[in-house]
């Protein structure tokens, strides 16, 4: 009765020295104490910011709106009382990257972005600290981006009463993110001091909570990152992060930045998605711990590259790099494959060594690389399958990027992930035999580390040094088998580099992809699975040996832990079901816009919900393409419903000017808004004309083929009272040309037929949400 006892308390102990690590991982993420306004000067306060915060996000203030003209006040305020350079840049300027406006057209914004400059006192180069201060028109933007914007201005606060820095440090407060990333465009392209680049540290929030990530940088990021790893006070990065970002469709102000001119790095918190871009996005939703680890970050790298010869910041390849408790580890690509191919090295070793021991016939091997291919398929497969019934149940969680109070559904995922290991490990282990399973555990591992160093980089790590620590460890353990604790020291200490690397990564995993898409963390929950089989062994009885009744209950006792993690996916799931229900506090998001023709007096009601909320179902009743009369809103079927038609004026347009030369014809315009409106749009029949060249308010902007019955549009986020000049040299097809013009508002409260929302119904975070469209056609 010795071993069996002798097993348990080697099993309790490895368990217990992974939970050690696992806690101390986890808790290396956790954010800092805020701290308070009485904080020492040169240090960065939340306390002190988020009394920014609450000014700037004091309502919703959409670039062009009088709302955002006061917030723009308070940063010029708050910079010129610290003694800084500061100035507006107010020019108009084209999008940089791909976001909602570019569906309808070329899209432009008038934009005033607030420029403050700390001269360096022998500068090799410019630090810039770039966030945007306007927000979308359907929330205050108490994350997005007052975070940003308010832990610069603490940083200039702290820098100024500090001693100069060698570098000049540039404060760029942007406008017009939201719309069209236009504010940072215009600066990046036009401003003075961009011209000769420099270093660019962009502050960004997706959420209200979490830990602070830097999940972008330039390419050949290996210097900066040595920069962030040892300046920033709570460094939480992944060259992972990075590689999906750059493959994903989304932009920052930060996009504008990624030429040649500029390197730079990209932070955010994205916990607590389910508010952004809403009403909810208010000051009091922020985790002010989340704020203190963007201004200490941003204070202690603005410092560290403020005293950096900033003349050779690229360094010709990309680093490797990930949290760990105490710091961030990093290494330069050029090891990526080299290790990725040692890991397969080491594994083939632990093969070979495994049969010649007679831990495993090739057989068994072979057919343990090839049954581990189950668990690595069926839970990012069964994870999406219950995220499937989960929104079935409760079909509002569609339109939001995660639910309100999702722990308990990224629980329940991972005990589904749990499950799915355990029972085919119970099922598997007698048959095949504990040693074959976890080589094949770790072979898939090694390849694919091979196949992540070939093609993602950046994400390598997350399978090669699990991998080649494991087969480490197992060769350790197979050596020293009859040493005492150290084959158990061996494998334990394998999993403990398993655990510090991959949970980490799933933690992150949930926020930054969402419930959605909750496979990808049940796929690398299994992953760290496969990594600790040597230590979920332990839990077993020793292999082999057992006869009769004594087999049978080995048997049942091995299937336990699989039980009970399937018992507990469905309890949490359960209990996420019960406790995460829509109310005044958490409602249900829901998508309505207003669309007035001018010219034929015929309104509807518009909605993207794909399964209407029965709140929107009452506008709503069919499917259709609104494209040919509102060529604003982008192309695509959306939900149609018959409305009143409000008593609401379409943007006027007049000719300045008519002239022809040749085949060509120039028409110089006016398209004046008749109302207060956050964009107009103007789009030229292709029956009628051709495009060849546009000029908006004196910038020639590029004319680009489209589909469909507008062969040009142009979108003008946050036009100017007195209107907008737009230039068109076209090539006439018809007598007429025939112009489509219109815009846009927010705010559906006063139209005809509306009917407010129930308190347990809210927006959902759209920048089309609460439109009201108005068009006319205009034929010269």
């Amino acid at each position: 009765m010795a071993r069996p006892r002798r097993r348990l308390l080697a099993a309790v102990s490895a368990l217990a020295a992974l939970a050690a690590v696992g806690a101390g991982s986890l808790l290396d993420l956790r954010t800092p104490a805020p701290t308070p306004a009485s904080a020492p000067a040169d240090e960065f306060s939340a306390g002190r910011a988020y009394a920014d915060v609450q000014v700037i996000a004091a309502r919703p203030h959409v670039a062009g709106s009088a709302a955002n003209d006061q917030v723009r006040a308070h940063i010029e305020q708050r910079l010129r009382g610290l003694g800084l350079e500061t100035e507006v840049q107010d020019t108009v300027a084209p999008e940089a990257g791909q976001l909602s406006g570019a569906a309808g057209g070329t899209t432009v914004a008038r934009v005033r972005n607030v420029v403050a400059r700390l001269p360096g006192t022998d500068p090799t180069g410019r630090v810039f600290l770039v966030a945007h201060y306007d927000s979308v028109q359907t929330g205050p933007g108490g994350n997005d981006d007052a975070a940003g914007t308010s832990a610069i201005l603490e940083v200039a606060r702290a820098l100024a009463v500090g001693p100069k820095p060698r570098n000049d440090i540039v404060f760029v407060l942007t406008d017009a993110e939201e719309a069209c990333l236009c504010g940072a465009s215009a600066f990046a392209a036009s401003h003075p001091l961009a011209a000769d680049g420099g270093v660019v540290l962009n502050l960004e929030a997706r959420g209200s909570t979490g830990p602070v990530i830097m999940f972008e940088t330039s390419k050949d990021n290996a210097k900066l990152v040595d920069v962030f790893g040892r300046a920033a006070p709570h460094p939480v990065g992944t060259s992972f992060a990075v590689e999906i970002y750059r493959a994903l469709p989304n932009d920052t102000d930060f996009t504008a930045f990624l030429d040649e001119k500029f390197v730079g790095l990209n932070s955010a918190y994205i916990d607590g998605g389910a508010i952004y871009h809403t009403p909810l996005d208010t000051p009091a939703a922020m985790d002010r711990g989340s704020l203190q680890q963007h201004g200490d970050n941003a204070l202690g790298l603005a410092r560290e590259f403020g005293r950096t010869d900033l003349t050779d910041l690229r360094s010709g390849q990309d680093a490797t790099y990930f949290p760990v408790p105490g710091g961030l580890v990093r290494y330069p690509g050029w090891l990526t494959l080299p290790l990725a191919l040692l890991a397969v090295a080491a594994v083939a070793a632990l093969g070979w060594l495994t049969r010649r021991s007679g831990r495993a016939s090739v057989g068994r091997l072979a057919a343990g690389f090839g049954l581990a291919l189950v668990p690595i398929v069926l839970a990012p497969v069964a994870a999406q399958l219950l995220w499937l019934a989960i929104t079935t149940i409760r079909p509002g969680y569609a339109e939001l990027l995660d639910p309100y109070r999702p722990i308990w559904y990224r629980l329940a995922v991972l005990a589904l992930a749990a499950a799915i290991l355990f029972t085919w490990y119970a099922l598997l282990r007698r048959r095949i035999g504990p040693a074959a399973l976890a080589m094949g555990g770790l072979a898939w591992l090694a390849l694919l580390g091979v196949l992540l160093a070939v093609a993602v980089p950046g994400g390598a790590y997350l399978t090669t040094l699990p991998a080649l620590a494991g087969a480490l460890g197992g060769l350790v353990a197979l050596r020293t088998r009859q040493a005492g604790p150290w084959p158990v020291v061996a494998v334990t200490a394998a999993a403990a580099v398993g655990v510090a690397i991959l949970l980490p990564t799933v933690v992150l995993l949930f926020p930054a992809l969402g419930m959605g898409m909750g496979g990808v963390a049940a796929l690398v929950a299994v992953l760290l699975g496969l990594t600790a089989l040597p230590v979920v062994d332990l839990l077993h009885p020793q292999a082999g040996g057992q006869r009769g009744m004594r087999a049978l209950r080995a048997r049942r006792l091995a299937v336990l832990p699989a039980g009970a993690a399937a018992v507990a996916a469905v309890v949490l799931a359960g209990v996420g079901l019960a406790v995460d229900r829509f109310d005044a506090e958490h409602p249900a998001p829901t998508h309505l816009m207003y669309a007035l023709d001018a010219g034929t007096g015929q309104a509807r009601w518009l909605s993207h919900e794909a399964d209407p909320q029965p709140w929107t179902d009452g506008y709503v009743d069919g499917m259709a393409s609104v494209e040919d009369d509102f060529p604003g809103l982008g192309d695509g079927e959306l939900r149609v419903g018959p409305a009143a038609a409000a008593n609401l004026p379409a943007p006027k347009v007049d000719v300045l000017a008519d002239s022809t030369s040749g085949d060509e014809r120039t028409l110089r315009l006016r398209l004046t808004p008749q109302r207060s409106v956050r964009l107009a749009t103007l789009h030229v029949d292709r029956a009628t004309a051709m495009v060849l060249r546009a000029d908006v308010a004196g910038r020639s902007v590029p004319v680009e083929p489209r589909e469909g019955k507008w062969g040009f549009g142009l979108v003008f986020h946050a036009p100017p009272t007195e209107g907008i000049e737009v230039t068109l040299t076209l090539r006439p097809i018809a007598a007429q040309v025939s112009l489509r013009a219109m815009d846009a508002s927010d705010g559906l409260d006063a139209l005809p037929g509306f009917r407010p929302r129930p308190p347990d119904v809210g927006v959902v975070g759209s920048h089309s949400s609460e439109m009201l469209a108005v068009a006319r056609t205009y034929p010269f």
